[in-house]
């Protein structure tokens, strides 16, 4: 399975603890065969169960392991370890490995490479039937379900403790066939145009001087990030950004409301769909003077509304075009949210509780809540903005399609 420059996708193989971890070295031959590159990564607790050298024999690779990096390794595998793949597995799961995943632990270099690579999760449990079935355990899959993992398994049969029951590691062409499945739905925007906007805009009252406000630009940049990777062209047009653009996605700056709206209608008739993530001002000033104003008691500064880009765009728009716009409120979000998607003709809302000050600006987490023009609602928990653009993305795809979901996730309802 190639990606469109050419290249094998790449899955990370996380191998952990349990009886069941040999058959990771059938599940790594068989993706191989699919023609993916599989990247192994191994517990201390797996490789008393299966040697290192079995899956770097496999797949021609050495295994990331969970100790500190040894002289001459690579000091932030933990970082660059996953960089280039699509999708991470965990085959076979322990109970204690889902749940550092669930609570946040990251205290050896499988955890730490995991919570760093913000990748898709597969996950294929396998324990004894009374611990998988222990409200904790059950709890912690719940929670990993919310951020959009997808468990495999486990199924029933014989357990290694001689007890028949829940528990046992899915079987391997069961797993690698929902593997497949999955990295061709990650494809699911394939050839599609999306514009992504980004960060705040900056309106100058001097030149050294601006009205603005305190988006990061995280949330516009995640997604443009998770649409590159399922397939679509995507231009992202960025406002002031407190990160780095990503490389390898065609970026745009537009620092002031009126070069972001020129950006944005100069590519919009070619796009499938516009994702207004940036926060827009609302006003700028009306006149700026060409020297820095002097420190003065009083500073009397007249403002003017920008022209609104959404609305300007959809009523542009054709048939088949979908504009997703957000709203940033602080009481009454979803009424207000509903009435921003009606009032400025959008597709799809996204939107954020702002009086919060550990979500949404700047936060590397967020809490949304969807509206489709259709009436649908889809609410999120907290979690990392990588999680939410891919909801997003998933709620996009449908309308997009006109079907149901493409992705294999929870959608809008």
């Amino acid at each position: 399975m190639n990606q469109e420059d050419g290249k094998k996708m790449e899955i990370i193989l996380v191998v952990t603890g349990s009886i069941a971890a040999y058959k990771a070295a059938d599940i790594a031959r068989r993706l191989i065969d699919e023609g993916l590159k599989v990247s192994v990564a191994m517990t201390s607790n797996a490789e008393k169960f299966i040697a290192p050298l079995t899956f770097e024999a496999l797949t021609g690779s050495p295994v990331f392991r969970s100790g500190f990096p040894l002289p001459g390794e690579e000091p932030m595998g933990h970082i660059t370890f996953s960089r280039g793949a699509q999708l991470a597995l965990v085959a076979p799961a322990t109970a204690n490995f889902i749940g550092k995943l669930a609570n946040g632990i990251a205290d050896d270099n499988i955890s730490t490479m995991l919570m760093a690579s913000g990748l898709p999760l597969l996950v294929a449990p396998a324990m004894n039937e009374k611990m998988y079935n222990h409200p904790a355990v059950k709890q912690n899959i719940d929670t990993l379900e919310q951020r959009g993992a997808i468990f495999i398994g486990p199924s029933k049969g014989a357990l290694a403790c001689g007890d028949v029951g829940e528990g046992k590691l899915e079987d391997v062409e069961a797993i690698t066939s929902r593997v497949i499945e999955e990295l061709e739905l990650k494809r699911d925007l394939r050839g599609l145009k999306i514009i992504v906007t980004a960060g705040g805009t900056r309106e100058p009252i001097d030149p050294v001087r601006f009205i603005g406000n305190r988006s990061s630009g995280k949330m516009g940049i995640a997604i443009a990030k998770a649409a590159v990777m399922r397939g679509a062209e995507v231009c992202l047009i960025a406002g002031a950004l407190e990160v780095d653009p990503p490389e390898g996605i065609q970026t745009v700056k537009a620092e002031t409301a009126e070069k972001m709206l020129e950006q944005v209608s100069a590519r919009f008739d070619g796009a499938d769909a516009l994702i207004m993530s940036a926060a827009v001002g609302d006003y700028h000033t009306a006149h700026v003077p060409t020297g820095k104003v002097g420190k003065k008691e009083e500073w009397d500064i007249k403002l003017v509304k920008n022209r609104d880009i959404i609305s300007e765009m959809s009523r542009r728009s054709r048939s088949g075009q979908v504009i997703a716009g957000f709203a940033a409120e602080t009481d009454d979000i979803e009424k207000r949210g509903r009435e921003k998607l009606l009032r400025k003709n959008m597709d799809m809302i996204v939107i954020n509780d702002v009086s919060r000050s550990d979500i949404g600006f700047g936060s590397d987490e967020n809490e949304i809540t969807i509206i489709t023009r259709k009436g649908e609602t889809r609410k999120t928990s907290k979690m990392a903005k990588s999680d939410i653009a891919e909801i997003i993305l998933d709620c996009l795809a449908r309308l997009v399609t006109g079907g149901e979901t493409v992705s294999g996730r929870k959608v809008c309802k």
